[in-house]
């Protein structure tokens, strides 16, 4: 078996590998954590990594699969990381670069989580599983469950923009739309799966959301370790097959990671940057990385829970009862335990928590198009839009090195496909009706 632990932050509890357990058995804590043998790959493992296929899967020892005939792959990871050269010049920061998410098999970062997610729920041995999504969640999940043969009811709120709604019944997903929040969604997928008794996807509190948005981190500091001393092209190899296979990188040394200055992400709950914080903070005490980034969480302003309540300098976010924002993929109006855990992080480390509106994220689209010909969704218009703003209030010196996540791209499903039939419609009712 492959060394792996849970361990309590809070308690420092620690015990082997166990996906169902969602809190800590001796403090009750919610936040667990996997952990591994890191002494054991200090040493070696760069020099592993440049035999390998550059997909998610390539850091195999530091993710919660037991059992490689478990993994259920597409060549998700492995994406570009792109030098935003226009972009650059006009803002005067000329080291940013995007991380193109856009590439992954159904065209979100969202692939990474879906693939760890759906290999641990087939290592279980599960064949029926419930998830609240905004629509990328749902899409990606909806994808590896049909590879892996598992039954799949997404629980959508009715916002969620028809195209998405299509293209997630056409894995063969039972799609429930819902008329509520996002929050009360994922309250009517959690009633549902506990009277079925089937598996629900737990979001933040799943060791395989978390786990899988760190290989984000991973990812980039090769590539930027290879971008900034000319080493290795920034995109390393086309994702291929299954993990490992064949040659690596055509003879080249040891993997060389480096950590950017900033990371910006557009956040609904916040996984992304939890995830990738917690990559480059095994990194740094890998001692591969010199430093720690800076995070930037984005928000709309019609839903910034996280934003607001930071500004505030509040420890508990005040939740957001009604989200309004056309930006449906972030309008997580309840953010819990991520808001707390990545304002300390923020604190500790640098960093900000902001929001911008929607029409500033419209307008970073269309720049982001006509300026280095990039199609991106609303929420990674979020994400450059939060970036301009940076850039203005003076807290991105030129000299420092930013990656943008450009999260996804939509591709729309065209109506005549499904028919009429394709999701079933609930209204939530109001507290106390």
């Amino acid at each position: 078996m492959k060394p792996c632990w849970i361990s309590c932050p809070a308690c420092q509890h620690r015990e082997a590998l166990n996906y169902r357990l969602l809190a800590c058995p001796a403090c009750g804590s919610p936040w667990l954590d996997a952990v591994y043998d890191y002494e054991a790959l200090r040493a070696h493992w760069p020099e592993q990594l440049a035999q390998r296929p550059f997909t998610m899967w390539r850091y195999w020892e530091l993710l919660p699969l037991q059992d490689p005939a478990n993994i259920l792959t597409m060549g998700e990871g492995g994406t570009p990381l792109l030098p935003a050269t226009n972009l650059g010049m006009m803002l005067g920061r000329p080291h940013i670069y995007i991380k193109d998410e856009r590439q992954g098999p159904t065209g979100s970062f969202k692939d990474r989580q879906a693939s760890l997610a759906i290999s641990v729920m087939k290592e279980q041995g599960l064949t029926e599983a419930v998830v609240a999504s905004t629509g990328n969640v749902a899409i990606s999940y909806s994808a590896y469950s049909a590879l892996a043969g598992i039954k799949l009811w997404a629980f959508l709120t009715s916002s969620v923009p028809a195209e998405k709604m299509r293209e997630v019944a056409l894995y063969g997903t039972d799609v429930i739309k819902v008329s509520g929040t996002y929050d009360q969604t994922k309250q009517v997928a959690a009633d549902f799966a506990r009277r079925r008794d089937l598996h629900l996807d737990q979001g933040l509190r799943s060791l395989a959301a978390k786990e899988s948005m760190k290989t984000l981190a991973f990812e980039l500091g090769e590539q930027l370790g290879a971008a900034l001393d000319g080493a290795r092209p920034t995109h390393g190899i086309l994702p291929g097959g299954r993990p490992f296979p064949g040659a690596g990188r055509g003879g080249a040394g040891p993997a060389r990671f480096r950590a950017p200055d900033w990371y910006i992400q557009a956040v609904s709950g916040g996984l992304g940057p939890i995830g990738v914080w917690k990559g480059f903070k095994e990194l740094y005490d890998l001692g591969l990385v010199d430093r720690l980034p800076k995070l930037a969480c984005l928000q709309a302003t019609g839903c910034a829970p996280t934003a607001n309540s930071f500004a505030r300098g509040l420890e508990v976010a005040e939740p957001v009862t009604n989200p309004r924002t056309l930006i449906t993929t972030v309008a997580t109006g309840q953010p819990g335990m991520a808001y707390t855990y990545l304002r300390r992080i923020i604190l500790q480390h640098g960093g900000t928590m902001e929001a911008v509106g929607d029409d500033e994220s419209f307008r970073a689209m269309h720049v982001m198009a006509k300026m280095d010909g990039l199609s991106v969704e609303p929420a990674s218009g979020l994400a450059f839009a939060g970036l301009f703003k940076m850039v203005s209030a003076g807290l991105i010196r030129p000299e420092e090195v930013v990656v943008v996540n450009c999260s996804g791209h939509t591709f729309p499903v065209e109506k005549h496909l499904l028919g009429d039939s394709w999701a079933q419609s609930l209204t939530v009712g109001k507290a106390g009706a």
